[in-house]
């Protein structure tokens, strides 16, 4: 239930920007429509309670982009932004019990964020600085788990192991992202530099009473850059 209600409020918050910005009429007008490439490197962990301790774990991001801008503000670029992105998540643990055990679960999902885009700069032939912000959906598509050392899980701190061989168990993944970038514009297109956070508010494992964890949400830091064409 809780999962259901916060899909329709971040939808609904979505859609009420959409809405506005479509409708408004107290700017100068823009329909100024662009598609490219992203791709870039991220690091990711999985909050985790109770708590695992955790290295960053590095992948690759990458994909395709679509804005649209309908409005400029006084100063202010009005738009919207999809993308459709193929990502590597995990986690990687720091495991500081005596062993020399290691272990990382790489998992690959397909992401689809949507953005409020708001740029301040020149449309054409210059710089712009932007902030993107908005809900992301995503789905898993798989996912693998290393084991390294001597395998040992007697010591671990506060006795936490039932991640281990457990495979999640949801695969749609949801939650909220924000990006702050660079672009430069030019006549032959928009080169593009960003960095970007997600907080995921989905779990990957069940967190009902009967379960072990009471959170096991994605988190993702990337930076990436892309390159937009005008249509």
């Amino acid at each position: 239930m809780k999962r259901a209600s916060a899909i329709v409020v971040l939808s609904a918050l979505f859609a009420g920007f959409l809405t506005q910005t479509a409708s408004a009429q107290v700017g100068s007008p823009r329909n100024m429509k662009s598609f490219g490439i992203n791709g870039g490197m991220g690091t990711s962990q999985v909050s985790f309670i109770p708590k695992i301790k955790q290295d960053l774990s590095l992948g690759p991001t990458f994909g395709v982009t679509y804005r649209h801008i309908s409005e400029k503000y006084f100063f202010l670029i009005c738009g919207t932004q999809i993308e459709c992105n193929m990502a590597t998540r995990g986690w990687t643990e720091l495991i500081e019990d005596g062993t020399d055990n290691e272990y990382t679960r790489t998992s690959y999902y397909i992401e689809v964020p949507f953005f409020a885009h708001l740029g301040i700069g020149r449309e054409v032939r210059g710089f712009q600085t932007y902030i993107n912000m908005g809900p992301q959906i995503a789905y898993m598509t798989g996912e693998k788990q290393y084991k390294g050392g001597h395998w040992n899980t007697l010591n671990r701190p506060n006795n936490v192991t039932a991640q281990y061989d457990h495979p999640t168990e949801n695969r749609f993944d949801y939650g909220i992202t924000a990006g702050l970038g660079l672009e430069m514009h030019t006549d032959l297109g928009i080169l593009g530099f960003e960095g970007r956070y997600y907080f995921g508010l989905g779990n990957i494992f069940g967190i009902t009473k009967k379960d072990y964890f009471a959170r096991c949400a994605n988190s993702t830091i990337s930076l990436r850059a892309h390159y937009l064409f005008s249509l």
